[in-house]
């Protein structure tokens, strides 16, 4: 839980000034939702920033304000968090789910073959702090004239080519929950260059309000309909100390999977997760294949044994993998009646032979070398 392990003395002294100043819920200027809108993008290099309650609601209101709704299709991931196929539901789209590659992320190659002329955006998501294959995909939304949304809820102060992940499309989201790198305890933002997207996502996460200078915010104009996902200032607050650990946090988590890597390389049979631009990794989570996924599922049974957790893979797959997504996809007539886990074949072929480590930052030498002698000693045992 990489944000959750700084969170100490200033965070708590952060929101014990707002009690002491009068708690202000208000976006006026100085308040702290509008410093850290301004800080959180200017950190990542965009011209905007709007904060919101969650991800999920990053996600929607990101996409209500690229126009986003009934008729129109979004493509994205089939390894994704549940989020990012909810918000295209919630926007009235239908999701267009591709495979992925073994970078775990979107296949730009199939990403190609599954857009028709009603796809109307695409959602690349950065799973696990590691960049999908953005030169393609933004190749490709050259070519079609299709809108990227970046979901980059995993991936805050990571980059690709140079470029700050979630900065490299048209908009971008960040998720600052417990278990991010940046956490507000709940929290998300839009961040984006284009001015129009902005201030659409402003007016949608409050209830279509336009803040319009001229009139009282009784009076206010308005143009579309929204919702209220307006963040507080005590969230705000967190979030502006947390931001300025970010740095720290990466510097540690990048050493750390470093060491913890080349502890485990030369095991026989293990085969690391593709990272298209590695020293712009997050590096919160260590990704590696096995041969077959009976042979994963032992090994990261034997491992939980001896007190080392697996993230997300294969522990939580079903919230993370759209085979499994029965709950949802047969409403729409691509999914209607078929077997989702088939649909899916070199996903489901990755996903099931992946197991994924958590990187933590305050990880002791001690933890590290602990870690390292019991993936072998459970290699030995699994894969000899």
């Amino acid at each position: 839980m990489p944000g959750s392990e700084l969170i100490g003395k200033e965070e708590r002294d952060a929101v014990i000034e707002v009690f002491l100043q009068g708690a202000q819920l208000s976006r006026r200027p100085g308040s702290r939702v509008a410093k850290f809108e301004t800080a959180v993008a200017e950190r990542f290099g965009a011209l905007y920033g709007h904060a919101v309650t969650s991800g999920t609601a990053a996600l929607l209101t990101a996409l209500k304000a690229m126009g986003v709704g009934p008729g129109d299709e979004v493509i994205t991931q089939s390894h994704t968090f549940v989020a990012t196929v909810e918000a295209i539901i919630e926007a009235g789209a239908v999701p267009v789910i591709t495979e992925i590659d073994r970078t775990l992320n979107m296949d730009p190659e199939d990403l190609e073959s599954r857009i028709t002329d009603r796809t109307k955006a695409i959602i690349p998501v950065h799973m696990l702090g590691v960049a999908a294959k953005m030169d393609r995909i933004l190749s490709i939304a050259r070519e079609t004239g299709i809108r990227i949304l970046e979901d980059n809820a995993q991936g805050a102060g990571g980059t690709f080519q140079g470029g700050h992940l979630g900065t490299l499309g048209h908009a971008g989201i960040l998720s600052f929950d417990f278990g991010k790198l940046v956490t507000t305890g709940e929290g998300g933002m839009v961040i984006t260059d284009d001015r129009e997207i902005y201030l659409r996502a402003r007016e949608y996460a409050d209830h279509g309000h336009e803040q319009n200078p001229n009139f009282p915010r009784g009076e206010d104009t308005r143009r579309m309909g929204g919702f209220n996902f307006k963040m507080m200032e005590l969230q705000a607050a967190i979030g502006l100390v947390q931001l300025g650990k970010l740095n720290f946090a990466l510097r540690r988590l990048r050493e750390n999977k470093r060491r913890l890597k080349e502890g485990i390389r030369d095991i026989p049979g293990l085969e690391f997760r593709e990272v298209p631009n590695p020293e712009g990794e997050t590096c919160d989570t260590l990704v590696f294949f096995l041969d077959d996924p009976k042979t994963a599922l032992e090994f990261a049974g034997a491992l939980k044994e001896r007190g080392i957790s697996t993230k997300n893979l294969p522990d939580a797959v079903r919230w993370h993998f759209a085979a499994t997504w029965d709950h949802m996809l047969p409403h729409y007539d691509l999914y209607r009646g078929k077997d989702l886990g088939t649909l899916w074949p070199v996903s489901n072929s990755l996903i099931g032979r992946a197991i994924a480590l958590p990187i933590t930052i305050l990880m002791t030498d001690a933890e590290i070398e602990q870690k390292i002698g019991s993936i072998h000693a459970v290699a030995r045992s699994h894969l000899g």
